[in-house]
């Protein structure tokens, strides 16, 4: 006898158990994403923090062959140190001595972008404060030889939190972390475009602050959730003693 065979279907896949895979992929997905994210926010950080360090060195090095700290750059100076009508190496007077920009050009330094700017791992310009006490003698030519180390007074404040900051000190301890830098470089962070408002990061001059003081804030990032808001930049100093040493070393000081 012979058995009938009958053609047989193709099995497929329900809309229920399509919509099921779909959830289960997106979850998958979702999960690996934000570590991803994580990662890539993190090497930024690692990356700006090392630029940060480079720029240090840079401006060591100026110091030891000029006598003088570079003045900060403006919106306008494509990268070089800028001036104020009148001001030269001569006189130290800058144009803006707390709220410029790093002089990249000046310092001979890349990456910078298409106005010769340093930008961080955010393609955000590196600010930079430089102090203006003893009569600007820090951007002066010969102007700390001419003082004396032991006459230098410099004067920019780095706080831990804006809370507490009183004219233009940190309000004493615990609140200071320095009050006698010479220089100030930071970063904005990923924020910068839309952060700045939160109290802290608002001590940091920033396009949306138009803050232009000797005071500074840094401490580890906090979320919009903080009691100040949400902060991001990474801020750095050199010590008076690592300026004064590396310039002794290089005979340009006493």
């Amino acid at each position: 006898m012979k058995t009938k065979s009958y053609p047989r279907h193709p099995s497929g896949f329900t809309l229920v158990e399509m919509a099921i895979v779909l959830v289960i992929v997106g979850l998958l997905l979702g999960g690996l994403l934000m570590p991803l994210q994580a990662q890539i926010e993190n090497q930024r950080i690692s990356e700006t923090q090392k630029y940060l360090d480079q720029i240090k060195d840079a401006l060591l090095g100026y110091a030891a062959a000029k006598g003088r700290l570079p003045c900060p750059a403006t919106a306008a100076s494509n990268g070089q140190e800028s001036f104020a009508v009148g001001g030269s190496a001569a006189n130290g007077l800058c144009s803006n001595f707390y709220n410029g920009f790093l002089p990249a050009v000046t310092l001979g330094l890349t990456p910078v972008d298409s106005a010769g700017f340093a930008v961080d791992a955010w393609n955000n310009r590196i600010r930079y404060a430089v102090t203006i006490s003893d009569g600007s003698a820090f951007t002066t030519a010969g102007g700390m030889h001419t003082a004396g180390i032991g006459a230098l007074t410099p004067d920019l404040n780095v706080c831990a939190s804006a809370t507490g900051i009183t004219g233009t000190t940190c309000g004493g301890a615990p609140n200071t972390q320095t009050s006698n830098a010479p220089v100030i470089i930071y970063s904005l962070g990923r924020n910068a475009a839309t952060g700045g408002t939160g109290l802290d990061e608002a001590a940091n001059p920033n396009p949306n602050s138009a803050n232009n003081d000797p005071v500074f804030v840094s401490h580890p990032p906090a979320t919009s959730a903080a009691a100040n808001g949400e902060f991001d930049d990474i801020v750095t100093w050199i010590s008076p003693n690592t300026l004064y040493n590396r310039m002794i070393s290089a005979g340009t000081l006493p």
